[in-house]
């Protein structure tokens, strides 16, 4: 494996898309100390979401694991513009939030957000080894079936 995140991202064929803006009263990350937050980033490729829907419904298990993938692409993204493009400054990915847009039937939770958690170990290697939390909801903004936050360890 690759030395760096950038290395590694190239290796998976990885283009980070530019950081979104907020589009409503937050900012996207919170720099504080050794600690950046992410906001919760959606399954956006080229602008557009990957599929809507929900889990347990019309998004398939598969669908779902690609749209935490895509949502963890925008994370690092906006981790990267807030560290100045120095993805090397991740120390550690400490913890991964992530909300699955789905039926009250649905258990599945874990399965799809490894989309996310599969690549923040591709990417960062052992530093990636992260703490999380899965849970269901009801709806997420504009009907995307999947949104994942994040908090890394900066240097």
């Amino acid at each position: 494996m690759s030395n760096t995140p950038e290395d590694r991202l190239a290796a998976l064929e990885i283009t980070l898309p530019e950081a979104a803006a907020p589009v409503a009263n937050y900012v996207t990350t919170v720099l504080t100390g050794n600690l950046l937050v992410v906001s919760g980033q959606l399954p956006l490729v080229d602008g557009k979401l990957l599929i809507t829907g929900k889990l347990g419904d019309e998004v398939s298990n598969h669908a779902g694991v690609a749209c935490a993938r895509a949502c963890l692409i925008n994370v690092i993204s906006q981790a990267k513009a807030a560290l100045g493009g120095d993805l090397s400054r991740i120390k550690r990915v400490v913890r991964l939030g992530g909300f699955i847009a789905c039926t009250p039937e649905f258990t599945e939770h874990a399965v799809v957000m490894n989309g996310a958690s599969d690549l923040a170990v591709e990417v960062f290697g052992d530093a990636g080894r992260h703490a999380r939390s899965t849970i269901g909801v009801p709806s997420l903004p504009v009907n995307a079936p999947v949104e994942v936050e994040a908090l890394f360890e900066v240097v």
